[in-house]
C-alpha cells in the first residue's frame, strides 16, 4: 500500500491512507498529506498579550488566542491534555475558516486587539492553516504570534517565518534524554530558536518541574545558552502544577521559581516568574 511522508516535523510519519501521524491531527487522503484540524477549533479567547507568555511584544495590549487540537509530543506533565492529547474523533470543536477569524480578529480592534495568537494545542502540526492566516492577518495589518513547542522542520519554519512577528518557544529542558522521553529531539528545538531569534521577536519558556528540570546546573546552562545567542532574549521561568499523568506530583514552590529567576538573570537581561 502506498505511504506518504509528513514533512512538517521530525518525526515525518509515514502514513498509509486513512492514517493519522503521530500527533493526531494529520493523515494521508488519497495520496495527500492532510491538515485534519484546518479551522476546527477548540478554543477562543482574547487574551492580555502577556498571557501568551510574551511581556516584551506590544505590553498591555490583548490578543485573540486561538487553538485546535494534538500534539507532536507526549508530555506526561501537559497542561493542557485535554486538547492536545486528543483526536479529531473525540475533540469538540467549532468550524471557522480563516476569513471568518481574521474578521473576528478585526472586529476587536476596537478592545485592544493587535492580532492572532495560535497557541494552547501544538499549532504548527496545523500548519496549513496558521500559514493561510497569516497571509490574512498581514494583509490587514494586524500581528502573528506562534505559542510553540519549537519541534517543527527547517524548511516549513523557513516558509512562515516571514509572516509571525513573535514566537513564543518551550525549551523544556538542555537534556536530549529529556526530549527523547517526551517523543522529540532538542537539537531541533535549539534550530527553532537560533533561526527564529533573527526573523522576528522571540521570547522562551521554561516549565520547571520539581525533580525534572529544576536544579540551579539546568538553568544556568539554558540561560547561557539563550545568552550565547542574544543576552536580550526574555525568559519566563514557570510553575508547573499538576496535570495529566503527572497529577500526583506536587506543584512546583514558588520559592523555586523565584531561585532559579535569580541564577538565569546572571546571564539574560530580561527573566520573568510566572504563575507565582
Amino acid at each position: 500500500m502506498n505511504r506518504v511522508k509528513c514533512e512538517i516535523c521530525p518525526h515525518e510519519c509515514s502514513l498509509k491512507e486513512s492514517q493519522h501521524g503521530f500527533c493526531r491531527a494529520r493523515s494521508n487522503k488519497k495520496g495527500v498529506i492532510c491538515d485534519d484540524n484546518y479551522g476546527l477549533l477548540t478554543s477562543l479567547a482574547l487574551d492580555p498579550i502577556e498571557k501568551k507568555p510574551l511581556r516584551r511584544f506590544y505590553p498591555g495590549s490583548k490578543i485573540l488566542s486561538v487553538g485546535s487540537f494534538g500534539c507532536n509530543f507526549r508530555c506526561p506533565f501537559c497542561q493542557n491534555f485535554e486538547i492536545s492529547m486528543s483526536g479529531i474523533e473525540y475533540a469538540n470543536t467549532v468550524y471557522m475558516p480563516p476569513e471568518d477569524l481574521v474578521s473576528k480578529a478585526v472586529s476587536l480592534k476596537s478592545r485592544g486587539n493587535i492580532g492572532i495568537a495560535y497557541t494552547f494545542n501544538e499549532p504548527l502540526i496545523g500548519y496549513e492553516y496558521i500559514f493561510d492566516t497569516a497571509l490574512l492577518v498581514r494583509a490587514k495589518s494586524l500581528k502573528n504570534v506562534v505559542v510553540t513547542n519549537g519541534f517543527i522542520n527547517e524548511k516549513p519554519l523557513r516558509a512562515l517565518l516571514p509572516y509571525i512577528d513573535a514566537f513564543n518557544i518551550d525549551l523544556k529542558s538542555l537534556s536530549e534524554r529529556f526530549y527523547q522521553k517526551i517523543g522529540g529531539n532538542l537539537e531541533t528545538v535549539k534550530q527553532t530558536i537560533e533561526i527564529s531569534v533573527k526573523a522576528c521577536h522571540v521570547e522562551i519558556t521554561l516549565l520547571v518541574i520539581p525533580g525534572l528540570n529544576d536544579s540551579p546546573d539546568e538553568v544556568r546552562n539554558i540561560s547561557g545558552w539563550l545568552a550565547g545567542i542574544d543576552k536580550g532574549i526574555p525568559l519566563h521561568v514557570t510553575r508547573f502544577f499538576p496535570r495529566y499523568k503527572m497529577s500526583d506530583w506536587a506543584a512546583t514552590p514558588p520559592e523555586t521559581i523565584y531561585e532559579l529567576a535569580r541564577i538565569a538573570r546572571e546571564s539574560l537581561l530580561y527573566v520573568y516568574e510566572g504563575n507565582c
